[in-house]
């Protein structure tokens, strides 16, 4: 479909949505207080957060479609204010509304279920943290990598070099979008390459650790991750809107259409779909399909130490002091990332998929969550202003001046 670039901005209307309950239950300090007595606690000095701006939010979502992203849906959360909304199209063809708690594809942050799961079995002493994985999955590394230890694949510290495979180019993803890799054949391409340093001295985000955690979870189980992944994760918390896709190309349930937009020759912008592809090789790494709703509850649901008992839980909220490989310090722990905005640090994630940009987030005591949504039109570049927007809001601190 070719669509001239003024024609992105049909169906710009925010949608705003009120709600009761939150992912964190009875726990939660809010959850029999209407949003304006959540806001009040404030004022007690038990954080630094500033009471929820909804109009700033409304104002970030504002003006979608676009040429840039089509729709957008956040969720914030916690007992220092509550606020739900969606703007954009589901579909460009239809001008259809993004629906209610829309499904959508969360790439990496696919990671802190994996991580999740390793840790519940490094719980219950079925694999050692600090025993190199070389001891779960004999001749799977060369052996001149090294010893790398569970850990170290878990806050990408590892050294292991990345899958060559160009993922994020059009043209490739265009010719390749239904093609199966197993993960061994994933991981065996990267480790064509020389290790890219010494195992615990550097960290280097990417998607090889994970493949391998995958990978150390079906060997010490016996049973595919995606099995660990429901069975430890999902059912438990009744996650129903929330799945590990495997093979399947397609999203399940309602969701918003993801698109790729391709400049012709005239300077009318074609969008092409991308929503249905094969997610088999971000794997354990970025292949799950979920909802804010039920990411929110997964991420109560972990900080709160019902899924991960504390000494493994403290896992997800250390970060190794080692220099990171694009430049500073590092900043992922087994898991997670760690996020410093407006005077607050965050524990949270982020995930991109072709047509779809996403992240969550919350302070440590979940006083304030947010998950949210972007349907971005340009894969491999950066992650789009509006996210900034959408993150930069909601987490504002009194007297930060923003």
């Amino acid at each position: 479909m070719d669509i001239p670039r003024r024609g992105l901005r049909v169906g710009a209307a925010v949608l705003v949505v009120s709600f009761s309950g939150t992912g964190c239950g009875l726990g939660d300090e809010a959850v029999n207080h209407d949003l304006e007595s959540s806001e009040s606690a404030l004022e007690q000095g038990r954080s630094p957060l500033a009471p929820l701006d909804r109009e700033a939010l409304r104002q970030a979502l504002s003006g979608l479609p676009d040429s840039a992203v089509t729709a957008a849906q956040v969720r914030v959360e916690g007992s220092a204010g509550r606020w739900l909304g969606s703007s954009g199209v589901a579909d460009i063809h239809s001008g259809a509304p993004v629906p209610k708690n829309a499904r959508f594809r969360i790439g990496s942050i696919t990671k802190t279920f994996t991580a999740t799961v390793v840790l519940q079995l490094a719980a219950e002493r079925r694999v050692d943290l600090d025993r190199p994985v070389q001891h779960y999955l004999p001749g799977l590394l060369p052996l001149d990598y090294g010893p790398v230890t569970v850990r170290q694949l878990l806050n990408h510290t590892h050294g292991l070099p990345g899958v060559p495979l160009p993922t994020k180019d059009p043209e490739w993803f265009f010719e390749n979008r239904f093609r199966r890799f197993t993960p061994r054949e994933l991981v065996s391409l990267a480790l064509e390459q020389e290790r890219r340093f010494e195992p615990g001295t550097r960290q280097e985000y990417g998607n090889i650790g994970y493949l391998v955690a995958g990978l150390l979870i079906e060997k010490v189980t016996g049973r595919p991750y995606g099995h660990a992944v429901r069975e430890r994760i999902l059912q438990p918390l009744e996650l129903n809107d929330t799945s590990v896709p495997g093979n399947d190309p397609t999203i399940p349930g309602p969701h918003v259409r993801g698109y790729e937009a391709v400049t012709q020759g005239d300077g009318t912008v074609r969008l092409i779909d991308v929503t249905e592809s094969n997610q088999s090789i971000p794997w354990a790494a970025g292949e799950m399909i979920s909802t804010t709703a039920d990411l929110d509850t997964f991420l109560c649901a972990l900080f709160r130490g019902r899924l991960v008992p504390p000494a493994q839980l403290e896992e997800m909220f250390t970060v190794p002091d080692v220099p990171f490989a694009g430049g500073g310090r590092a900043m992922y722990s087994a898991g997670l990332m760690r996020i410093p905005i407006n005077g607050l640090t965050l524990w949270g994630k982020s995930g991109d998929r072709h047509g779809y940009n996403n992240g969550m987030g919350a302070t440590r005591d979940l006083r304030r969550r947010l998950v949210y949504s972007v349907n971005t039109l340009h894969m491999g570049q950066e992650r789009p202003a509006i996210a900034d927007r959408i993150v930069s809001t909601t987490f504002v601190t009194r007297g930060s001046g923003q």
